[in-house]
């Protein structure tokens, strides 16, 4: 049987091999790349991301990744983002950028990332999460808890899809809670994304990425 192939964007991300080996183990082939033609004709595209919005979007556009993305998405080909790699698919972030340039996000998503409402910030730990009806990633852990760290969220999710529209599923949302609800992963067509780290969420974390790359 074939491995699913597997690119994981290199944009400057910290902890990407973490996210390499986890994809190994659950039966990928995996390589770390921002080469466009090896990007666009794998299987499936993770998009890593830790620390900073801003500083993360200043990584995929140094390497093209916004448009990397379109492509895939252009032709239905899935990409799966992760933790800040999630954030960029919004519009923007109310995250302060430091003495870099504010950036918008890449606006696959209509929505803001802003700061958790919680007397603790930031929500780092396990927790579980509500996974959407026929959700394909939390299928068989729906009741498992997953790790977070991050200070910032979507608090609220804009998307819906009218009555008889092209989408063949509406998107499927799935929730979680820190001081108030937030948006923890997303799967909408080709394109998914989980607020907390797979790669570092033990053995459902492992069943999660198994889950979507058996769907490639």
């Amino acid at each position: 049987m074939t491995r699913p192939r597997v690119s994981v964007l290199d944009h400057g991300s910290g902890n990407v091999h973490s996210v390499v080996r986890a994809l190994a183990h659950v039966g990928a082939d995996v390589e770390l790349t921002a080469e466009r033609n090896r990007v666009l004709a794998a299987d499936g595209l993770l998009v890593p991301g830790v620390g900073n919005f801003h500083a993360c979007m200043a990584g995929l556009e140094a390497v093209g990744g916004g448009a990397l993305i379109d492509a895939r998405l252009a032709g239905g080909r899935p990409v799966l983002g992760v933790c800040v790699g999630m954030q960029v698919m919004f519009e923007g972030s109310d995250e302060p950028s430091g003495t870099a340039p504010a950036r918008a996000g890449l606006g696959q998503w209509p929505g803001t990332v802003t700061r958790l409402r919680a007397p603790v910030v930031p929500h780092m730990g396990w927790s579980t999460t509500t996974p959407a009806a026929g959700s394909v990633l939390f299928g068989g852990i729906e009741d498992e808890r997953f790790y977070f760290v991050h200070s910032y969220g979507v608090a609220a999710w804009d998307l819906r899809v009218a009555p008889g529209g092209l989408a063949a599923t509406a998107p499927r949302v799935t929730w979680s809670e820190h001081g108030a609800p937030f948006v923890a992963a997303v799967e909408n067509g080709p394109l998914s994304a989980t607020q907390f780290h797979p790669e570092k969420s033990g053995d459902a974390g492992l069943h999660l990425l198994k889950n979507w790359v058996m769907s490639l």
